[in-house]
């Protein structure tokens, strides 16, 4: 009974990996490559103790602490607690998107797209094409793991021994395999992948944004975050290894769930029931900007709810961050005065470009959606009537720069409200949405670079998020790495003045505008002319 059920399991997973042939080892090198690329650097920008402490006094302040973690072994900041310290978590969460996408790829997606219904017309166990989807990704997860280990170990930095390494690549591998599990859940709870994808990825975020207000606050509530539990580990320091083995136990569980519940539901159906839909069709629904808003209306309100609570856990801190940087003589030292504006202000510089970044996501998320509707064969069926291509993209377009200009605003809005709340002499609010709101060129950027790719070659448009994980690594790591500037100049996030430290500068970001418009332009252009995938 149970063998029938998983019956031709090994020939599902020789199939993903087929398909997969070119994905994961992308995947795998580039988080190698930055992972060691980030560790080799460190030993030639700090060299004496006193530098690597001085770095640890301006680690040890709540945003930092918010933003990357608990700093464990601050007082003897070694290299390898550097690493540990700056690098974990973000490497930890790209692991994560990684096992989501991939699982979603061969789970629901499948499903969707009438895939799993061919296979399993032919004598394939029930739950063989769930089970090789997550035997590929605990494999995937485990090479990364050992590829990642023994490569920092490589290095020969006295602080990155064999054991701390080990644990570093476990823990990244241990986040990987959670979240695969979690996808895997959840593709049996949703009825679609964007479903499945969005409970992910609201997941994560909460994973993120209560190990956050943990580790400021109490660090008791960063147990109830994987996240958390995976920076316990304490790398390169006390190199614990039963939170790890907690994460991984309790991915087994869930994948336990995933399975049972897999094999209970009807093909195609979602446990979570759908809700039925209006016999007519609203006015707005009527329009292609209505139909492509109301595909996408639970994205949106999930995004918009989680921009303005990632702001608010910022703000949160503030209080504890202006007392932190009047008290500690090195930061005062790190931050030159400036005449008319509070130390605060001026560290408040650094977050914006990250809630930036953040904010981009769905945008992109939103403008690619046109490219998945092309890709399912249902933009065809739109086009068929009197409705015309530049329409449907407009109408992409339009909500996709609409909702990101919505995202950042609610982001600051939320750290605003959060920050003034706890700060004896709030940051003004106009000063604070001048510094979050200059960032909308480069946003607009990355928006028409993805126009670009679905009107010229659809298939490419994965470059779009390369571009903004290359712009998040240069713009995060270039100040502590001591990147050359021309790196950061690549991303348009690198041209954006840092307000209200910098002056804003009309040229930089009208260039960014006007490249905006044109990428956006020869979109529309090329999707005007060219074939719709069939």
């Amino acid at each position: 009974m149970w063998g029938q059920l998983y019956e031709q399991t090994a020939n599902m997973i020789s199939f993903i990996l087929r398909r997969d042939r070119i994905r994961l080892p992308i995947w795998i090198i580039s988080l190698t490559a930055i992972t060691v690329i980030t560790a080799s650097a460190f030993p030639g920008l700090y060299s004496s103790d006193q530098e690597r402490q001085a770095i640890a006094e301006t680690m040890k302040n709540p945003a930092m602490t918010a933003m990357v973690g608990p700093g464990y072994g601050l007082d003897d900041y070694t290299e390898g607690a550097m690493m540990a310290h700056q690098m974990l978590l973000f490497t930890a969460i790209a692991v994560a998107i990684m096992s989501i996408l991939i699982v979603t790829r061969h789970t629901r997606t499948d499903e969707e797209e009438g895939r799993v219904e061919l296979i399993r017309s032919l004598p394939v166990g029930r739950l063989a094409n769930v089970m090789a989807a997550m035997v590929v990704l605990l494999g995937t997860n485990i090479l990364l793991a050992v590829i990642i280990g023994f490569s920092l170990f490589s290095l020969g930095i006295e602080s990155i021994d064999l054991q701390g390494s080990l644990l570093y690549g476990a823990a990244l591998g241990g986040t990987g395999i959670f979240f695969a599990a979690v996808t895997a859940l959840f593709a049996q709870l949703s009825e679609s992948s964007r479903g499945t994808i969005g409970y992910s990825f609201a997941l994560l975020g909460v994973a993120y944004l209560v190990r956050a207000i943990g580790d400021v606050s109490s660090e008791a509530l960063s147990w109830f975050s994987p996240l958390g539990w995976i920076l316990r580990t304490e790398v390169y320091v006390n190199n614990r290894w039963w939170p790890l083995l907690l994460t991984v136990g309790i991915a087994f569980i869930i994948g336990g769930v995933a399975l049972y519940l897999n094999r209970r539901r009807d093909l195609g159906a979602g446990i979570l029931p759908s809700k039925p839909g209006k016999k007519n069709a609203s006015p707005l629904l009527q329009s292609p900007f209505g139909l492509a808003l109301r595909l996408q209306r639970t994205s949106i309100i999930a995004w918009a709810v989680g921009m303005f609570i990632l702001g608010a856990s910022y703000g949160s801190i503030f209080g504890d961050l202006e007392s932190f940087l009047a008290n500690n003589e090195m930061m005062r030292q790190a931050f030159e005065p400036i005449e008319g504006l509070t130390l605060t202000e001026q560290f408040l510089t650094m977050l914006m470009s990250i809630i930036s970044m953040i904010c981009t996501i769905p945008p992109i998320m939103f403008v690619l959606k046109l490219k998945g509707e092309e890709k399912r064969n249902r933009t065809e069926h739109l086009l068929a009537r009197a409705v015309s291509r530049m329409h449907v993209m407009g109408s992409y377009f339009v909500l996709s720069v609409l909702f990101g200009f919505l995202m950042l605003l609610l982001a600051l809005t939320g750290l605003w409200l959060a920050a003034s709340s706890v700060m004896e002499e709030p940051i003004s609010l106009g000063t604070l949405f001048q510094a979050g709101l200059a960032y909308l060129p480069a946003m607009w950027m990355m928006i028409g670079l993805a126009m670009l790719l679905i009107g010229l070659i659809p298939q490419m448009t994965g470059i779009t998020w390369l571009y903004l994980g290359y712009s998040f690594f240069v713009v995060y790591l270039g100040g502590l790495l001591q990147f050359p500037e021309w790196l950061g100049q690549l991303s348009p996030f690198g041209h954006i003045p840092q307000l209200p430290v910098e002056d804003l500068n009309i040229l930089s970001v009208s260039v960014l505008t006007g490249l905006a418009a044109i990428l956006a332009a020869i979109g529309f252009i090329g999707y005007r002319k060219r074939d719709l995938a069939g």
